[in-house]
């Protein structure tokens, strides 16, 4: 139980303290952080769970590296779900507790997306089906490489945090324009209840897509990781 309740609350961490970082501070009147300051909070909340709460559970916080992970020979099968579902339900606390905070400014409305991922006309840059497709599943894809390169036996020890942490600041940078990244499904469904309508009708791509992309991901590190003996 332990480890599901570590998995809560830095899936939690990672919502808040990512799409939070999106909804209040990125267009903050003349000091808003922007599009580099919410991919460096995304990455932020990923490197300090890491070593929070990596001895404990792993610090997976995405049911797509937990997927990845079971692809990869890294994590048994029968905790997938139990997982998964502490992903989910921290995920949308957080979203909820954002949702509160963003609520008590004046002009606040969902319409804006509240950190939503999206496709065509909710994309930022108005990329389409295709193209929010494929960046989901190359950016989940070498987000898999990186975390089993990283956290192999043969890596170098108490470096993986910072490797997984700046890689996914890296991948928010790549395709903020295009998705507004997910590569976690969690950390979409977290805000996307709360928004309904489109969010929720564009979500099954959030979820396909970064599973599709963690397999893969996964599938390609056996393949270079392994032995040659």
């Amino acid at each position: 139980m332990k480890q599901y309740a570590a998995e809560l609350f830095g899936t939690f961490w990672l919502v808040l303290g990512g799409c939070g970082s999106a909804v209040l501070a990125a267009a903050f009147p003349e000091v808003g952080i922007g599009l580099l300051g919410v991919s460096l909070a995304f990455g932020l909340t990923v490197l300090t769970m890491a070593y929070a709460i990596g001895h404990i559970s792993g610090c997976h916080l995405n049911p797509a590296v937990s997927i990845g992970l079971w692809v990869g020979g890294r994590f048994p099968a029968n905790q997938l779900v139990p997982y998964i579902l502490a992903q989910v339900v921290g995920g949308l606390a957080a979203g909820g507790v954002l949702y509160v905070i963003a609520s008590g400014a004046a002009g606040f409305d969902l319409a804006g997306g509240f950190a939503s991922n999206g496709y065509g006309e909710h994309s930022p840059g108005n990329y389409s089906m295709t193209a929010a497709l494929v960046t989901e599943v190359v950016m989940t894809m070498f987000f898999l490489l990186i975390i089993l390169g990283a956290t192999d036996k043969r890596a170098p020890g108490g470096f993986a945090p910072l490797a997984i942490g700046l890689g996914l600041t890296l991948i928010h940078l790549i395709s903020i324009p295009v998705t507004n990244t997910s590569v976690n499904p969690a950390r979409s469904t977290g805000v996307a209840v709360y928004v309904g309508d489109w969010a929720t009708g564009q979500l099954w791509l959030f979820w396909v897509a970064p599973i599709l992309g963690a397999a893969m991901g996964a599938a390609a590190y056996r393949f270079l990781g392994g032995s040659d003996d």
